[in-house]
């Protein structure tokens, strides 16, 4: 069997697909943007047959570029957008609202309400998570809630439902697999991550049907087999994880302890915990990071909501930079004797305030600020806002976060000044490997090893390769007042203070 393994890398403003080679190198990359819908404030939306169409075409053209047939691949790995969530008809696959995205806001109503009848205990317990409008379970609710018949509809078992990486099986196996795998189901609020089952009483809360939901595997697994017409031949789908999770096994963080961080539209730090299921005390998550033969990985993540979306701010909003590969550049010109404090809260703040009032604020500015003191103080903020979790982290896992090294991965790490900063927040290691598709071939690695043509966990591991180490090079005083600087601007913008 060839070595050639095809990742499926779903994101949330474009559909890739790339053909990793034997030696699990990219050979050919096909993508997709598509079209965001914002139907009213804090909602976002995806047309779940844009992304469908555009998987599809990504497939297809990243198999043409690399000169291979479907037949030349050995198996397909899936990566996704998490807790984005669609309801579809089980008899046509068509689907009866658009996705709602993991951003929209729309239920924080509801998750207010479910805090104020005291239920968020018992959701942390069972699911590690929190009752925030980010997961998957109350947009599910909302969807069977607001489409006409929709919740008759799926007591009768008409209607299915899942995250995008289900919903792509089922279109690619042509409705024969309604499954999805551990790590997207522990991101619903539905999942006991103790128990890896749906949650009977999580169901009953939320009203939410069974018989939607789909059967949860391992995330190498045997989850089907493409429709042959679609690309020229049936491909296993041997591989799936949601994109965080995704990205820690790309970055071989196999071992308890590691740690990753991704830095695109928002950052995700995930730091594995073994077969440890941590409960969080600092506003963390506690999640599955893998589940393999069975056996269930688990990990702290944090998420910060607005990372690089902040230098987009700078390029499209305040137009201070042509391209976001300037921005590094821009912040190195900025004045050292002035302090300004970005806090990037346009759409809350993340872990570990979890404030959804929350909005974007900056602080200390003078007559002399300028746009290079904009761009140092939005890339500090990703800076600052990675020590937060760090910190938490530290706090909830004292025996395993001391003396860890941060793997990084995403579009921003390109920025050497950015991880400069980095480092000298964290007083640690920064490490960017050569291979930065860590996400997509943290798919592709799940289903090549799945497929026997790729290596284990270990060889795999062995074979990550270092770009660069960033070191700490600032001193601890200046540090300590850049960080009270930081939690005092924090502090101001919170929307309970």
């Amino acid at each position: 069997m060839s070595g050639y393994v095809l990742a499926i890398d779903q994101g949330t403003t474009s559909s890739r697909s790339i053909v990793f080679d034997a030696a699990m190198k990219p050979l050919a990359t096909g993508q997709k943007e598509f079209p965001q819908h914002y139907p009213d404030s804090g909602w976002v939306e995806h047309d779940p047959e844009d992304i469908w169409k555009g998987v599809v075409s990504t497939v297809r053209s990243a198999l043409r570029k690399a000169k291979l047939s479907a037949g030349d691949i050995a198996a397909i790995g899936i990566t996704n957008q998490r807790e984005t969530v669609v309801v579809w008809e089980r008899d046509t696959g068509k689907p009866i609202h658009n996705a709602i995205v993991w951003q929209d806001r729309r239920t924080a109503s509801m998750c207010e309400k479910l805090k104020a009848e005291g239920l968020e205990e018992t959701f942390t317990a069972k699911t590690g998570l929190l009752l925030d409008p980010y997961f998957s379970g109350t947009k599910l609710a909302w969807i069977l809630d607001e489409v006409e018949g929709a919740r008759e509809r799926a007591e009768k078992g008409e209607l299915l439902a899942g995250t995008i990486d289900t919903f792509l099986i089922w279109r690619l196996t042509g409705g024969r697999a309604h499954v999805t795998d551990a790590t997207n189901a522990s991101r619903t609020l539905l999942f006991n991550i103790g128990t890896n089952t749906w949650d009977d009483e999580l169901l009953k809360i939320l009203r939410v049907p069974k018989v939607l939901l789909p059967e949860v595997k391992d995330s190498a697994d045997d989850f089907g087999v493409t429709e042959k017409a679609l690309f020229g031949a049936a491909i296993p789908i041997l591989g799936v994880a949601g994109d965080q999770q995704a990205a820690v096994i790309g970055q071989a963080c196999f071992e308890p302890g590691m740690l990753k961080a991704t830095y695109g539209t928002g950052c995700f730090a995930v730091l594995n915990t073994g077969e440890t299921m941590v409960a969080s005390k600092n506003r963390l998550l506690t999640t599955i990071a893998y589940r393999l033969n069975g056996v269930t990985t688990y990990a702290l993540e944090g998420s910060i909501f607005v990372a690089g979306a902040a230098v987009q701010w700078l390029r499209d909003g305040l137009k201070v930079i042509g391209k976001a590969a300037d921005s590094g550049a821009l912040a190195a010109k900025a004045d050292p004797t002035q302090h300004l404090y970005l806090v990037p809260a346009f759409v809350g703040l993340g872990a570990p305030y979890w404030d959804a009032e929350a909005r974007g604020a900056i602080y200390g500015l003078t007559r002399n600020s300028g746009p290079a003191e904009f761009a140092r103080a939005t890339l500090e903020s990703v800076a600052y806002q990675t020590r937060d979790l760090l910190d938490a982290m530290r706090k909830d896992w004292q025996d395993g976060a001391n003396d860890t090294v941060l793997r990084v991965d995403g579009g921003m790490v390109a920025s050497d000044w950015m991880l400069q900063c980095v480092a000298d927040m964290l007083d640690a290691p920064v490490d960017r490997p050569t291979q930065l598709e860590t996400t997509a071939l943290g798919a592709a690695w799940l289903a090549g090893a799945r497929a026997g043509v790729w290596p284990d966990a270990g060889d795999f591991a062995r074979s990550w390769k270092l770009d660069r180490q960033f070191r700490p090079k600032m001193d601890a005083a200046e540090r300590e007042v850049r960080l009270k600087g930081w939690h005092d601007a924090v502090r101001r913008t919170l929307s309970t203070t």
